[in-house]
Parts: C-alpha cells; sequence; structure tokens
C-alpha cells in the first residue's frame, strides 16, 4: 500500500474511534463512551479484515468460478485475465450480484485479497465492450489501492449510522452519576450522525472515481467502451432502482438510485456528464 493510502486507512480508522466515542459521549455519558469505545475497537478490527465480507453479504453477491455461475464465468473471466495482465495485478475473485439494476463494485483490502462485483443488470443490459469498461474500471480501483478506503469509509457509515439509531431509541436514557448524555445529545447524533457519514464517503468517493475511469481507458486501450456504459449506467439506473444502503452507495460504478432522500441530498459521486466529458477528452 502506497504512503498516502496508508495515512488515509489510518486517519479514518482514527476518525472512526472519534465517532464512536464522541457519539457514545453525547448519548449515553460515561457508559455510552465506554460502549463508543469497545465499538471502536470491533469495528476498527472488522474494517480491516472483514469489510469486503461484509458489503458482498449485504448484496447477496454469488461467486462467479467455473462452477458456480459458469456462463457468467465464461463471458468475464478472459476480461478479467487480460485486463489485470495489463495492469499487473493479481485475479481477484469475482461475484454475481442477482440484481435487474446495472452497477458494480470492488472491495477488498489490498490487490492480493481483491473481489469485483457485478450486477445481473450490467450483464443483461451492457455489451462486451460496455461491459469491458466496466471491469477495467473496478479493477482501476484495485491498481489504485483505493479499495480498503472504500470499504472503510463504508463501515464508518454503518457504525455512525447504527449510532444514530442507538440515540432515537436510547438518547434520553443515561446513569444519574454520568456527565453529558441525555436527549439534547441523542437528538444531535440522530441528525448529525448520518450527515457526517455522508460527508466521510463525498470526501473520498469523487477523485477516485475519476482516476479509476483514466484507467480502464488507459488498459482497454479507448475510452468510448466505459464511456457508452456509464451512459447507459446513469439511465438504467433510474429506470430501475437498486436498494442500496447509503453506508455502501460511494463503492458502486455509479450512485445506486434506491430513492433515499439522503442519497439524493448527498451525492458520493461525481456528475456522469462530467466523467464522460473527462473520458471524451482522452487522447
Amino acid at each position: 500500500m502506497s504512503t498516502t493510502n496508508t495515512l488515509k486507512t489510518v486517519l479514518l480508522l482514527g476518525l472512526l474511534s472519534a465517532l464512536l466515542l464522541v457519539g457514545g459521549q453525547s448519548i449515553g455519558g460515561r457508559s455510552g463512551l465506554y460502549l463508543g469505545l469497545t465499538m471502536a475497537v470491533v469495528m476498527n478490527f472488522a474494517s480491516y479484515f472483514f469489510s469486503d465480507k461484509i458489503a458482498l453479504s449485504m448484496y447477496a453477491a454469488q461467486p462467479v468460478t467455473e462452477t458456480e455461475n459458469p456462463d457468467v464465468y465464461r463471458r468475464i473471466a478472459p476480461m478479467v485475465r487480460q485486463l489485470c495482465h495489463r495492469m499487473e495485478i493479481p485475479l481477484p475473485k469475482l461475484w454475481l450480484i442477482p440484481d435487474d439494476s446495472p452497477n458494480a463494485f470492488a472491495t477488498g483490502r489490498n490487490p492480493s485479497h481483491a473481489s469485483v462485483a457485478v450486477t445481473a443488470g450490467v450483464l443483461n443490459l451492457f455489451d462486451d465492450r460496455e461491459l469491458e469498461g466496466v471491469i477495467a474500471h473496478e479493477l482501476g480501483h484495485v491498481l489504485n489501492r483505493d479499495i480498503l478506503i472504500s470499504s472503510i469509509a463504508a463501515t464508518i457509515a454503518a457504525a455512525i449510522t447504527s449510532m444514530a439509531q442507538m440515540a432515537f431509541f436510547f438518547g434520553g436514557r443515561r446513569d444519574e452519576d454520568d456527565e453529558g448524555g441525555g436527549v439534547a445529545g441523542g437528538i444531535a447524533m440522530l441528525i448529525l450522525g448520518p450527515i457526517a457519514a455522508s460527508l466521510i464517503q463525498m470526501a473520498i468517493s469523487r477523485t477516485r472515481e475519476f482516476a479509476a475511469d483514466a484507467a480502464a481507458a488507459k488498459y482497454t486501450g479507448t475510452p468510448y467502451g466505459l464511456v457508452s456504459a456509464l451512459g447507459k449506467l446513469e439511465s438504467w439506473s433510474q429506470r430501475i432502482p437498486m436498494t442500496a444502503t447509503p453506508a455502501t452507495a460511494h463503492m458502486f460504478i455509479i450512485k445506486p438510485f434506491s430513492g433515499q432522500s439522503l442519497m439524493r441530498l448527498f451525492s458520493t459521486h461525481p456528475p456522469t456528464a462530467e466523467r464522460i466529458a473527462r473520458l471524451q477528452a482522452i487522447r
């Protein structure tokens, strides 16, 4: 992992710990602080080692191998092998998300422990050139080593959301000898927690999408497969909305349109039109 990404990972893990501690204190005083500390230790461990498995399980992702989903494997495996050879990265595990909305994401803690997941919608709606562009984009995230950052951000967002839910149910409860906490802290966490989670995702997500787009254009030899794919993704993801959680929205190649107001308010992706324009400017 590069020094920059190492620093980002440490910063994110520290931010996770701080938010959980502050959130616990605001909700339940000293008892909440201890709960937040416990959650921070557990979530830091889970963020590093299991965030990819958590994300894949959230979308009921199925393995794609020669024996499991063999038709999908025969279509995408040659593309993946060729692109990984060009990028000089290990082959990732491949996954199928049984959802008709077109989308994809990459996850894992490093290129040696990476996974790429595509939805059934991508396979059904895209031709091979467009599919290659989507896969190359996700492998670009693996190549740029930002998949761990993305996975940790998803875990942070989930932790903050859980803390906000705790604030809703327990915000007014605290021991009499605790300082802090109470209704005001609970309400503040309920309102500000999800907003903080979205801001974290926004800060991470936008530049990495442009970089992965550029990598896809470079290693497929043309930007136009991904240009066509992005146009379809923008259109069809609105026609066939995907039920996605706000905690993982930033991981996808394009923002899932699940109809959740928070996801519409805080976009975790740069405008698709701007991404297409940047790709078309590549010569």
